[in-house]
């Protein structure tokens, strides 16, 4: 492959470079974050997904070939991107961690640029989205087979399974939408009745797969400012097996695309993050080129929104 693309793997996401030269501000800033607040029962086990991620697929001069699923190159014509590599991080001061990324988020949103997080655990989401507090109102479209909405797990209540309720508590975050749940998680019924009575729009997979990409976005409003959060375990095992908590019946590779083309055409795209992919799980590094793919796309979608707005 490396001769297929032109040389070996680069240490960044498609070759990308970590800074432009002439000083300037990227359209977009792609960023690891591969600690935020994981359990201390189970530990940081996602540190290594964001370099998996980049591994993936990171071959020097993929940026000027063509890409079949964006029908033209990633990063359209007078757009750029940056790949800043991986924010530092402690196993032990998760409150450091969830500090670093909200500054790191919050820094590229002040300069401009639409940040995209390669995470990490599914409490990535929650300094990511602190960082929105002069950046809102968002709307937040959640991609997960959970819903996240326990407000403290031994007593932690930053952690993987809390994420959307802390959100729910952040003013600037006006509106939820959550797609993919399915099967049995950690929520018990009043922690769903809490989201419901919140205002929390539930689309679950069982239901996009009856009533298909209109139940969705009937949620999403014309011309909002949406941050997509994106649990890779809301994918069927058999698409991304590298995942602490697989459940079956999740998406296929070509519905999220068509659900991430849809919102670029109705909405706008303030930010992404990519989480709980665990390379220790993957087979063949099956479960990084999708992640890989999906934050490919995603860059892509939001260089066309910014190449619109020139």
């Amino acid at each position: 492959m490396g001769g297929l693309f032109g040389g070996s793997l680069t240490g960044n996401f498609l070759g990308l470079p970590a800074e432009l030269n002439d000083g300037c501000f990227a359209d977009i800033v792609l960023m690891g974050a591969p600690v935020a607040t994981p359990y201390r029962s189970v530990g940081p086990y996602c540190a290594d997904a964001p370099d998996a991620i980049r591994s993936a697929f990171g071959w020097p001069g993929v940026l000027d070939h063509h890409d079949f699923d964006l029908d033209g190159t990633v990063l359209h014509s007078g757009t750029t991107a940056v790949d800043i590599g991986n924010l530092s991080f402690s196993e032990t001061d998760f409150a450091a961690n969830r500090e670093t990324i909200r500054a790191s988020v919050a820094g590229a949103l002040d300069n401009g640029s639409v940040p995209l997080v390669l995470g990490g655990d599914d409490s990535t989401p929650i300094p990511v989205l602190q960082a929105y507090e002069k950046h809102g109102p968002i709307t937040v479209l959640q991609f997960d087979a959970h819903i996240d909405w326990r407000d403290e797990v031994s007593g932690e209540r930053m952690g993987l399974s809390s994420n959307m309720r802390r959100a729910s508590e952040m003013p600037w975050v006006e509106r939820i939408v959550q797609v993919g749940a399915r099967g049995i998680g950690s929520a018990r019924p009043a922690d769903v009745q809490d989201a419901l009575d919140w205002g929390v729009h539930f689309v679950s997979m069982s239901t996009y797969v009856a009533q298909g990409l209109a139940s969705l976005m009937a949620h999403i409003p014309d011309d909002s400012k949406v941050f997509v959060t994106f649990d890779i375990d809301c994918m069927d095992p058999s698409v991304v097996p590298a995942v602490i908590g697989p459940a079956p019946g999740g998406f296929h590779y070509w519905q999220v695309i068509e659900i991430l083309r849809k919102l670029a055409d109705k909405a706008r795209i303030a930010g992404f993050d990519l989480v709980e992919l665990m390379p220790a799980n993957d087979i063949g590094g099956r479960g990084a080129l999708v992640a890989a793919r999906l934050v490919a796309v995603m860059m892509g979608l939001i260089s066309r929104q910014k190449q619109s707005r020139l």
